[in-house]
């Protein structure tokens, strides 16, 4: 730990940068850093780490379960938002450049930013190791993108690359044996294994699942053999469908799968189509909260078997939040009366805006509860699917809509962030002018996204006043004019912001929008209430 601290160190000092995760492995020898921030900084910060890398880890001396090819055996760069592929590759170049460079370590380049396409499969480049790259080095198709033709024997081989985010998961089988752990590999893997044909020739038998690299392996610090898998393309293959088909090939192998285990990060939402996956098999609406889908995740996967699980420290979303939220205090995190306070207080935000999404948030919350009610009610069996996803589409309008309290006040405190600007210089008044233009057009912008979130919760709240569970009607009720508080406090927003506002084509069609909505919502509105007001009596 005391060497992996000197490098992760070395990333955490670079400014703009935020460590979000370090995932070492005993058995493996091996460490997985998650660091996210702006592309400059994260750039440096990547430099700096395997820099330190190479003057702390000796290959010579270096064992591990884990293929690898150098100290800093992989570099993966993840464009998360507002940074396109192209534009990460051109990074990925820069930093593979000053690796060989200044460093003198050979850089290759993989996945989008290969140079060839036999390069792009992280594993062909990485075949042979690090003792392989003795020999491997000095033929001609593979010479290194960026740095010496040379073998490197201390700090050996880097490859940097440009790639969709991946999830490193591995599955735990109730047995020691490698042999086994990768039959059921080869099995899952997209890759699958070599087989021979009708006429003793070779085949190539394609695995269960597509965008899956896996292999078997014997952990010594659990004591169980283990499928470690790489996903590279976790919407089209998800985590627990890689999870199920492995527990099929144990299954007919006479293994059992016990549980499995992340190294690193996650997408939050991996966790929560695994947790819908397994209420669905439950016969039960998988419209619940974003905690309870995590647990159901959780439990199901036996993600915990091995150490505790903690949500808040392995979903990427929480690790990136909670550095945000290191800033200040979160409206959405407080209590209902602290939240109550801080509205009342003489502070000009939070205010209407952050109001206006609450409102919409908490009428979304009882359309999914009205459609929950729905799905358990007895008789009402051959209903689940249909008000289970009404129930689905709830929550995520809720979890929208509760993002925008906290951004309603983010992007008031962003005009006055702007306004404070030096202006003292032509240059510091053009600085000003512009900066203050797009902070205002945000924040017309942000409770404009406020009025369509909330009036789409329109559609689940209509329909569960006609057809859900009538014991639930005045909930209903209550929803509708929840959601037109939320439509109409929000439109009042984006059009008292729009006055200060030079853009006059962009003031104009945003004013007239948010006007429609208005009226739009005051007709669903009204629609909704003859509804409750029918079935009340």
């Amino acid at each position: 730990m005391a060497v992996i601290r000197q490098i992760t160190d070395c990333i955490a000092a670079v400014p703009g940068v935020q460590l979000l995760d370090v995932d070492p492995g005993a058995s493996t020898n091996r460490t997985v850093v998650t660091l996210v921030g702006e592309p400059e900084a994260v750039i440096e910060a990547a430099f700096q780490g395997i820099r330190m890398a190479a003057q702390v880890i000796d290959m010579r001396k270096h064992k591990g379960a884990h293929p690898r090819m150098g100290a800093t055996d992989v570099c993966p760069i993840i464009p998360i938002s507002g940074v396109s592929i192209e534009e990460a590759v051109q990074y990925a170049h820069r930093l593979a450049k000053r690796v060989g460079e200044e460093l003198r370590i050979p850089a290759y380049l993989y996945e989008y930013a290969a140079s060839a396409p036999y390069r792009r499969n992280l594993a062909d480049i990485r075949a042979g190791e690090y003792e392989g790259f003795a020999r491997k080095i000095y033929q001609a198709e593979w010479k290194p993108d960026y740095g010496p033709q040379e073998f490197n024997a201390v700090a050996g081989q880097t490859v940097i690359g440009v790639r969709e985010f991946l999830v490193a998961y591995n599955i735990n089988l109730n047995s020691q044996s490698e042999k086994r752990a990768n039959s059921v590999a080869f099995d899952i893997r997209e890759r699958g294994r070599v087989v021979d044909g009708p006429k003793g020739e070779k085949i190539q038998q394609p695995g269960a699942c597509k965008h899956v690299k896996a292999i078997g392996w014997y952990i010594e610090e659990y004591g169980v053999a283990q499928v470690s898998a790489n996903l590279t393309n976790i919407n089209e293959t998800p985590v627990h469908v890689v999870f199920e088909e492995a527990r099929k090939s144990a299954d007919k192998r006479g293994l059992r799968v016990t549980g499995s285990e992340l190294v690193g990060l996650i997408p939050k939402n991996c966790l929560l189509e695994a947790g819908r996956y397994y209420l669905a098999q439950q016969k039960l609406s998988q419209g619940v909260s974003e905690e309870t889908l995590i647990h159901i995740a959780i439990k199901s996967l036996g993600l915990d078997e091995l150490g505790p699980f903690d949500p808040k420290k392995k979903i990427i979303e929480y690790k990136m939040l909670e550095a945000k939220g290191n800033k200040g205090v979160m409206l959405t995190s407080m209590t209902l009366d602290k939240f109550a306070d801080t509205l009342a207080s003489d502070a000009p935000a939070p205010g209407g805006g952050s109001v206006a999404a609450l409102a919409g948030a908490l009428g979304a919350s009882l359309g999914a509860m009205v459609a929950n009610l729905s799905c358990s009610k007895k008789g009402w069996e051959s209903r689940l699917s249909e008000f289970s996803d009404l129930a689905v589409r709830g929550q995520q309008l809720k979890a929208t809509l509760l993002a925008l309290v906290d951004e309603d006040t983010e992007a008031f405190n962003a005009v006055m962030a702007a306004m404070r600007m030096p202006k003292g210089n032509d240059a510091e008044i053009a600085a000003r002018k512009a900066a203050v233009e797009a902070a205002n057009k945000n924040a017309a912008l942000v409770p404009f996204r406020t009025v369509q979130k909330a009036f789409s919760a329109y559609e689940i709240v209509s329909y569960v006043a006609r057809e859900g569970n009538p014991n639930a009607i005045t909930d209903a009720g209550v929803a509708a004019l929840c959601i037109h508080t939320a439509v109409v406090g929000a439109a009042f927003n984006v059009r008292i912001n729009l006055g200060s506002i030079a853009d006059k084509a962009f003031t104009e069609d945003l004013g007239a929008k948010a006007k429609s909505y208005i009226t739009r919502s005051e007709a669903a509105q009204r629609e909704i209430m003859a509804t409750v007001e029918s079935k009340i009596g």
